[in-house]
């Protein structure tokens, strides 16, 4: 049947969409003639793009967020500043015997003299100048180490030589610990041999699929250049846009996973029209003009997805989203411009060992390729309905802990045990209470100077509930601005700090402003931690508008149907619910014996961005093959099962390479990153396995031919494309 030819069985959608003209035809064979040029220039472009890198990189976070109280009152404090100074760290001491004693305080005095004299440190407070900083029981101390830089930017190496200066005055009784920003980064260790052991389980699975190392090896080769190559444009952007230390990171997680997936799904029809007797060229040309006319179309729904985060406006987040949209973007250039000369390299090869394979496969009697999942699909089709209250139902009660989230970020009550910060967060919170890790600031503003505002304030937070302690006044260079430091009664993660920073900003400080006319802000680690999340909640509706109308758009677009896009939604939807709920199980209630803590506060956007994109690369590898069976047989069921028979199997080795990149970062020191790639792994396990293979298939088989209804009057204006040619 021609492509334009109108089914009469069919409902009423407008006329058939014309295919696009054959540009993925003309690269393939660009690229397949052309080879040697095509790696080449690749090679050129990853050895050129690191040359420029050469200099380093200038990674760094901002988390600012204007408009925030927070945010304002460190604008204020900076303001009245005329110095401005690094972070700080803190030198924490135990003894059960006490720390008063004169011989304990002698070699306390000389190990903090010989930490002042390190590089980076400005200058060092003794915890024997301030009896504040002693317990009550005058076990535990501390010692307050100023730095020049903040802690993102202090060197490890010295952060390093300043712990190992701490712990030689241990002994006797005596034990030093090293608390801040910067001695966390020792808990973390270094990285990148869990994203290694990722690639080998990769290439595992493809020498499973495709039988020869060097067939399975094209794939990880062609993610291995794109991203390679991204990440070095970013090392050189980072120069010039905010781009956080993180970014590198989560470019290799989605890189990596959509690198290989797209190649993958381009490679596995190349086989089969092989297979089929095309010659090597032939088949570059159908297999680009098809599988790779869809990757282009999956990927550009990972890239709307990613381009979303920008609309969040939030600091360096916006950074991350622009590198990792810009990642995907060159792994579709990678795979269809580099992997079809490489194929064109080995085309001959391949064409030998795959025939001979499938001969031998033949010549045994062995069911055709694909009889596995038409036997598969034909169970769904005769029970879609239960398949698929089953699955939903399934992954409802997995995605239910999502309700709960709680967002913040992990401190150092999160660092692994036995590490020095871990350590020192411990002893803190023994010796001065649980709330001297996540201290409010309430910086005060008063018109005719700040010192009796600061007063009154102070006093009215000490007769606070689950305030511990309000220290007085703390002047600045400005008479007007002061800061009183509010220590609550319970840990910076735990829910009742979040209700006394409530309390505090909409009942407490209201009035004692009222009573003296000053100015009242409340910041800090802790708080901004809260305005982040609520920054994150209140803009999260626009962003999943944006993500979810440009999707839907761009499918129907695709498809030429109104109800293949709303279900893909749908479903997509329900995939990062559950991912969300694992998380949330997890990291959040501490299942498995993970450390209990809060949910990363601008995970849930990530994950849902990133997530969202990938189920749709998913729903368009597996509808469009739906959608080429359906012009040929115009069956319905026929189109199901054909289309799961065609590519279940990639679907399925793609969806576990994904699981296995992603899960791989669970093997990250970084706990940002545990979450995020366990989350994707959770999200990846169930759209590749429940989703596609049975909720899909059950839904299609009850919509029927109404699957591809679209209104005659959108069919005029909604122009189309078509993923496949016949």
């Amino acid at each position: 049947m021609p492509l334009t030819e109108k089914d009469p069985r069919a409902p009423e959608s407008g006329t058939q969409p014309p295919v696009v003209a054959g540009v993925f035809a003309r690269l393939a064979r660009f690229s397949h003639r052309r080879r040697r040029l095509a790696l080449t220039l690749w090679i050129v472009v990853l050895v050129g793009v690191w040359a420029a890198a050469s200099g380093g990189d200038d990674y760094r976070e901002n988390y600012s967020l204007p408009g925030t109280e927070s945010q304002a009152a460190a604008d204020l404090l900076n303001h009245s500043s005329r110095t401005t100074t690094g972070d700080s760290l803190q030198i924490v001491l135990h003894d059960e015997d006490g720390l008063r004693g004169a011989d304990i305080r002698g070699r306390v005095d000389a190990m903090l003299a010989e930490v002042a004299k390190l590089p980076k440190v400005t200058r060092v407070r003794s915890l024997y100048e301030d009896e504040s900083a002693i317990s009550r029981d005058g076990t535990i101390g501390y010692a307050t180490a100023v730095l020049d830089v903040t802690a993102p930017n202090m060197p490890r190496e010295d952060t390093e030589r300043i712990l190992d200066t701490v712990k030689e005055v241990e002994g006797q009784g005596l034990t030093a610990e090293l608390g801040g920003g910067a001695a966390r980064k020792l808990a973390t260790g270094e990285g990148g041999w869990g994203e290694m052991l990722g690639l080998v389980f990769a290439l595992v699975i493809l020498v499973f699929m495709f039988g020869t190392l060097i067939a399975a090896g094209l794939p990880i080769v062609t993610a291995l250049f794109a991203v390679g190559s991204t990440l070095a444009v970013i090392v050189v952007a980072s120069h010039v846009v905010t781009i956080a230390d993180y970014t590198p990171y989560v470019m290799m997680l989605v890189g990596l996973g959509v690198g290989i997936d797209y190649a993958l799904l381009i490679f596995a029809r190349f086989r089969g029209e092989l297979v089929r007797g095309a010659t090597p060229e032939e088949a570059n040309v159908k297999a680009l003009d098809s599988a790779g006319r869809t990757a282009f179309f999956a990927g550009s729904t990972v890239i709307l997805a990613l381009l979303g985060l920008v609309a969040l406006g939030l600091g360096s987040l916006q950074g991350m989203a622009l590198s990792v949209a810009l990642t995907v973007l060159v792994t579709l250039l990678a795979s269809l411009t580099l992997l079809p000369a490489l194929l064109g390299i080995f085309g001959d090869r391949f064409a030998r060992q795959f025939r001979a394979r499938a001969a031998k496969r033949a010549a045994s009697s062995r069911p055709e390729e694909g009889a596995a999942w038409r036997r598969f699909a034909s169970g769904v089709q005769r029970r879609p309905l239960a398949v698929l209250l089953v699955a939903v139902v399934a992954l409802g009660a997995l995605a239910f802990p999502a309700l709960s989230l709680r967002l913040g970020f992990t401190d150092a009550g999160n660092d692994k045990a036995g590490s020095t910060s871990r350590e020192a967060y411990d002893l803190l919170s023994k010796g001065f209470g649980p709330g001297f890790n996540g201290p409010l600031y309430v910086v005060v503003e008063g018109k005719d100077g700040a010192e009796a505002p600061a007063t009154a304030v102070a006093a009215a937070l000490n007769d606070t509930d689950g305030v511990a302690a309000a220290t007085g006044p703390i002047p600045t260079d400005d008479p007007n601005v002061a800061t009183v430091m509010a220590f609550p009664t319970t840990s910076p993660q735990d829910e009742g700090t979040s209700d006394l920073l409530g309390t505090l900003r909409d009942d407490v400080l209201p009035k004692v402003a009222e009573e003296t006319g000053a100015r009242y802000l409340v910041g800090g680690a802790t708080a901004a931690s809260e305005d982040y999340s609520d920054k994150v909640a209140a803009r999260m509706p626009v962003f999943m508008a944006i993500v979810v109308g440009l999707s839907l758009l761009l499918l129907m677009v695709v498809f030429r149907s109104v109800l293949i896009p709303l279900k893909a939604a749908l479903l997509n939807l329900l995939s990062i619910g559950a991912a969300l709920g694992a998380i949330s199980l997890v990291f959040q209630h501490g299942m498995f014996g993970v450390e209990p803590g809060p949910i990363e506060a601008y995970l849930p956007v990530v994950v849902f961005a990133i997530v969202f994109g990938l189920s749709m690369d998913y729903e368009i590898f597996l509808v469009s093959r739906i959608q080429e069976e359906w012009h040929r047989a115009k069956d319905p069921a026929v189109a199901v099962r054909e289309g799961l028979g065609h590519t279940g199997s990639v679907i399925i080795a793609a969806g576990a390479i994904m699981v296995v990149v992603f899960g791989s970062f669970m093997l990250s020191p970084e706990r940002m990153l545990q979450q995020m790639g366990f989350g994707m792994a959770v999200a990846i396990f169930v759209d590749a396995l429940v989703i596609r293979c049975l909720i899909v298939p059950a839904v299609m088989q009850l919509l029927g031919r109404r699957a591809w209804w679209l209104p005659a009057p959108l069919a005029k204006v909604v122009p189309g494309v078509r993923l496949e040619r016949h």
